[in-house]
């Protein structure tokens, strides 16, 4: 079932500044002349905001393992690109860019989302393709416009590489396949978490955030902003529309293109068509441009427009900036992932590893970032 929240539900939580949100809104009691409104829930106990786990288990080897294949270029057609490639962890987890350039130079439809706590997502990729992190990790490798290679040579590649070959012996009953090279990549992914001051506060350190990033949060709130971003991931949890409430493609004001049908794309149902995956906002500051279109070059641009066609509401510039103050203290700190060796494919793609196998991961897994 799709997940989402409807347009007039949306809507109704903006004009009653509701501030307790799960999958929709909840309506207050009606206030009589001789009764105070209600205080508004606390959202450290209101559980419509989780924080991030401080820890995250993890099987050593497999991570070692994703770590090394995450980053290594063998896995595409012509050797030249890397998982790391569009998600760059040290940078948010994408590239920066509009679209992501694939193998020969070729341009993709989306904007690539971050790959950090990407593991909290309900499904993967915007349209929700993928039901997890190791189906999302099959998607790119086989892409003709992305990695552009084909899953039985990679596996062949992999398995030519006798250090690969012994780590994988060590962690897969299986050894090397299309499924535990995915399997370890997810594994690996799933690591990426980034608590933030955000968690802090959430935990009880009233010290974590500023007065101005206190501020920012309740209108976050009052706005209507957790109608969608909220819960572990503040986002990633539902499908929504874009454009809710206003036409977003028509105030954008370009051609409608094959990724702008979203959800539609994958299940055919006129009901999905413009419906997306909601993006998490955690470290949203690093990652623009923002949207699937990379429309908004900038967080106050994507504020703006988010409040204006999915809540109806048009913000004054301080609002603006009050709540892009607090969505900075959504940055968290970012897995520091000593990046591998990683033997280079040689001229012809065909990604042969030196003979010695230099750069594989040892065997017991020590190599894991945790």
């Amino acid at each position: 079932m799709t997940r989402r929240l409807p347009a007039a539900a949306l809507l109704a939580c903006s004009v009653a500044a509701a501030t307790s949100f799960a999958t929709g809104c909840n309506k207050s009691a009606p206030i009589t002349e001789d009764a105070a409104p209600a205080p508004a829930p606390d959202p450290r106990t209101s559980g419509v905001f989780a924080p991030l786990p401080e820890h995250v288990e993890a099987d050593a080897k497999k991570v070692a393992l994703g770590r090394q294949l995450y980053h290594d270029t063998r896995l595409s057609g012509d050797g030249t690109l890397a998982c790391a490639s569009c998600h760059s962890i040290p940078d948010g987890g994408d590239d920066g860019a509009p679209t992501s350039t694939g193998i020969r130079g070729q341009l993709g439809p989306i904007n690539s989302p971050t790959v950090l706590n990407s593991g909290f997502n309900f499904v993967q990729f915007w349209d929700g393709r993928a039901a997890d992190l190791q189906a999302q990790a099959a998607g790119p490798v086989a892409n003709p416009l992305e990695m552009g290679a084909d899953w039985p040579t990679v596996v062949a590649r992999v398995a030519a590489d006798a250090d690969y070959v012994a780590a994988f012996a060590d962690a897969y009953p299986g050894g090397v396949s299309q499924e535990s090279i995915t399997d370890a990549i997810a594994e690996f992914e799933r690591t990426l978490v980034t608590p933030s001051r955000f968690d802090a506060w959430l935990r009880g350190d009233d010290s974590a955030l500023t007065d101005a990033e206190k501020a920012g949060f309740a209108l976050f709130n009052e706005v209507g902003c957790q109608a969608c971003h909220n819960g572990v991931n503040m986002g990633g949890a539902t499908y929504q529309k874009m454009g809710a409430v206003q036409d977003y493609f028509a105030a954008r004001g370009t051609p409608l293109t094959d990724a702008d049908n979203g959800r539609f794309n994958v299940t055919n149902n006129e009901a999905d068509r413009h419906f997306f995956k909601v993006p998490t906002l955690r470290n949203v500051a690093l990652t623009a441009p923002y949207f699937h279109d990379a429309h908004a070059t900038t967080l106050p641009d994507a504020v703006r427009t988010m409040a204006q066609v999915q809540l109806g509401r048009t913000l004054e510039p301080a609002q603006v900036d009050s709540i892009v103050a607090f969505l900075g203290a959504l940055t968290g700190e970012i897995p520091d992932v000593a990046l591998p060796v990683v033997p280079q494919a040689v001229a012809d793609g065909s990604g042969d590893a030196p003979a010695d196998g230099s750069g594989a991961p040892p065997a017991d897994g020590s190599a894991a970032p945790m």
